[in-house]
């Protein structure tokens, strides 16, 4: 038996009992070494910025509404969510990369709507991260200027806190945006702070699933420099405009990387993603 795993049940049930209030308010289970060292004052964690997505963006982004399960592109991501998530089970983990080749095929609108996806499973919490530093997208697509971001946490040693957001509507729903672009992203990207960041991200909550939105493999090295910190891989392509050389140039670089499945974006035959 792992002693490590073993050793760690009293100071569990001490902290489920400390934080079950804010459990039942934001879905999550505590399982982090920081908020334990903490104790109560680990309480300011949760006290995070809300924000609205109008429906009028929500629409015109191509955004999931909260639940993501009705229509054929709600379908389709929750085909995709079920298997993400089995994949993810069988490596035993819980922290996921979203990739593409190139521009404009899909990836950040994926991540986005993977992560609604996933957190409208009543077992599991999503934190959306921005790792495209070269060009922060995420928080425009949702509509919100990011008052602290996760490069701020990297640069400034900002709490993780600091720059979460809560979508209002969007349960069990975490985004950690960026705020600014970042010119040498790929040097951020491997600094010993942002792999600790990351490692509390992965330990923090056990039912979380961590989604990371990375530039594209072949326009930048930050998505080849962050893949020790990362579990799995999920790939986008799109029909039309993703060309096949790019592909294989791609999961090439990405060998090391268990890559779990491809989402196909502009599909002809059928709205949304596929798996």
């Amino acid at each position: 038996m792992d002693t490590r795993v073993r050793s760690i049940e009293p100071v569990r049930a001490e902290r489920e009992r400390l934080f079950s209030l804010q459990e039942r308010e934001f879905g999550e289970r505590d399982a982090g070494p920081a908020v334990e060292a903490a104790g109560l004052a680990g309480a300011a964690a949760f006290n995070r910025r809300v924000v609205t997505l109008s429906e009028d963006r929500r629409e015109s982004e191509r955004i999931l509404p909260p639940g993501a399960v009705l229509g054929v592109t709600g379908g389709a991501y929750k085909m995709l969510r079920t298997q993400v998530l089995r994949r993810l089970k069988e490596l035993g983990a819980n922290t996921l990369a979203v990739l593409s080749s190139s521009n404009g095929e899909g990836k950040t609108l994926s991540a986005i709507n993977l992560a609604i996806a996933i957190a409208a499973d009543p077992g599991h919490t999503a934190l959306l991260v921005d790792l495209d530093l070269r060009n922060p997208s995420v928080h425009r697509r949702l509509g919100f200027e990011p008052e602290v971001g996760i490069d701020d946490c990297v640069e400034k040693r900002r709490p993780l806190h600091d720059a979460m957001v809560k979508i209002a509507g969007y349960d069990r729903l975490t985004v950690l945006p960026a705020r600014e672009r970042v010119e040498l992203s790929s040097e951020l990207v491997t600094t010993q702070r942002l792999a600790d960041l990351v490692q509390e991200l992965r330990d923090r909550y056990v039912n979380r699933i961590v989604i990371f939105d990375l530039p594209p493999v072949l326009l930048a090295d930050d998505a080849l420099a962050f893949l020790p910190l990362v579990q799995a891989g999920l790939f986008v392509v799109a029909e039309g405009l993703t060309l096949r050389d790019d592909i294989t140039r791609s999961m090439e670089l990405l060998r090391e990387l268990p890559v779990i499945g491809t989402v196909l974006n502009r599909s002809e035959d059928c709205a949304g993603a596929y798996y």
